[in-house]
């Protein structure tokens, strides 16, 4: 006896598609020292409107916070500065503070709203330590519970991931807008 695994939106990513697209992109006006190779940038550029689509689920004053479109676990989310930068001593103490505060608001928010029971968080500087966006530093906060792990990776390769991007975007956005943070 099987069950069906319904994970649809892993398909690009399996495929290796990435991020194509066929329609051309609306000219977007990046800012100061933005990469329009970079989705964060382009995002960040892009009509407000168009943050679902984007995975944008929270901008701060200095920081944004995405929905990771591959995701480790239910709940994986990336901080990054507005800002284009690359490493860590060129954040201005500010946008240090707010990632840093950011990311605490995150770990309480996911907390309350999915019930986490702990947390990984990180961040890769560069390609060679495993960064996939290696020009613009990001945090990786990455929600655990007690029995996540199970057999799917270590026998089929496959990670279930039990929640659509678009059903988490909504709560988090929710969670996000009605937090004090």
């Amino acid at each position: 006896m099987y069950e069906n695994l319904w994970a649809p939106w892993r398909l690009a990513y399996i495929a290796g598609e990435g991020e194509r697209s066929t329609a051309p992109a609306p000219p977007l006006k990046l800012l100061p020292g933005g990469d329009e190779s970079c989705f964060a940038c382009r995002a960040v550029a892009d009509d407000r409107k168009r943050d679902r689509q984007n995975l944008l689920v929270a901008r701060g004053k200095t920081t944004v916070t995405f929905l990771n479109r591959y995701p480790y676990n239910n709940g994986h989310l990336l901080v990054l500065p507005l800002a284009h930068k690359d490493r860590l001593e060129r954040l201005t103490p500010d946008e240090l503070l707010e990632s840093q505060q950011t990311i605490a608001c995150w770990v309480d928010l996911l907390e309350s709203t999915m019930k986490a029971e702990g947390f990984n968080i990180g961040l890769n500087l560069g390609r060679a330590a495993g960064a996939g966006l290696p020009g613009h530093v990001h945090w990786h906060v990455v929600p655990r519970w007690h029995g996540d792990t199970n057999f799917m990776p270590a026998l089929a390769g496959v990670k279930v991931i039990p929640q659509s991007l678009d059903d988490l975007w909504d709560l988090l956005h929710k969670a996000w807008g009605a937090s004090s943070h």
